[in-house]
């Protein structure tokens, strides 16, 4: 006779947010981004704005983050997210209005939008992953690639002579006086998640307050990318990630 599973009787540990679909993820094996995309719809869930949230992604790993996050959605070209989500939450300033967006999109082709929107302090959240590479086009060297990290397109290590050094934008912004809430977390270990999913929440938060650009800098992993195993990954965060990009708020306004 075989037994027979009574779930009435079994204590529920977790249970998936209602604001994510059931859509397969396309993101590879132990990638970061399935991580924060959970932390955004819990915070999304359990603050009751899934009826007045709207995402902005632009082209990258992330590009069909629509399939996932069950809010209303719109697609940026590559770079553009930070000015699509300006005009969204000028024409809509009662929602919350948030950017998601990598390395190679903020930092890289769309760095004049991400300090322009910051220094006009416009009333949105930003997060941006940084994994330190191109993760979505083969692996080549980001803007935030570590000094001395072989990259598909730099195979002997970032030369910071001949290329410069890994672009800290995120200090760079806090500069700015549209910065209300700047801070680096990442998604290494427990701990480091529940200090992440906080910030998620600050973020959204703010919006209420209407002081400025909320801005979340996520230190990631690319196990494809940086050819590891993800486990490998979050050790490789831990001693080479970190020293360039420590973790915790750069700024927090009053």
């Amino acid at each position: 006779m075989e037994s027979e599973l009574v779930i009435e009787d079994l204590e529920c540990v977790y249970k998936k947010p209602s604001t994510l679909t059931d859509t397969p993820l396309h993101y590879c094996p132990g990638c970061g981004h399935s991580i924060v995309h959970k932390f955004i719809m819990e915070v999304v869930e359990e603050m009751g704005i899934q009826e007045t949230t709207i995402g902005v992604a632009p082209v990258g790993c992330s590009v069909f983050a629509y399939n996932y996050m069950n809010v209303d959605m719109q697609e940026a070209a590559h770079g553009r997210a930070s000015a699509v989500a300006t005009g969204i939450k000028r024409v809509r300033p009662d929602k919350f209005v948030y950017s998601y967006q990598g390395d190679g999109d903020l930092a890289a082709i769309g760095t004049a939008e991400t300090i322009h929107t910051v220094n006009r302090g416009e009333n949105i959240l930003m997060i941006f992953i940084n994994n330190a590479i191109y993760g979505m086009t083969g692996g080549q060297m980001a803007p935030t690639t570590l000094a001395g990290q072989v990259t598909s397109t730099s195979p002997y290590g970032r030369d910071v002579k001949q290329i410069g050094y890994p672009l800290k934008i995120t200090e760079m912004i806090a500069m700015l006086p549209g910065a209300y809430y700047v801070t680096r977390q990442s998604i290494n270990n427990v701990n480091s998640c529940r200090k992440l999913k906080k910030a998620i929440r600050i973020g959204f938060e703010n919006q209420k307050l209407d002081k400025g650009t909320s801005f979340i800098e996520v230190v990631s992993n690319c196990p494809s990318g940086w050819k590891q195993t993800p486990l490998e990954t979050m050790t490789w965060i831990e001693e080479n990630m970190f020293p360039t990009y420590p973790l915790g708020d750069i700024k927090v306004s009053k």
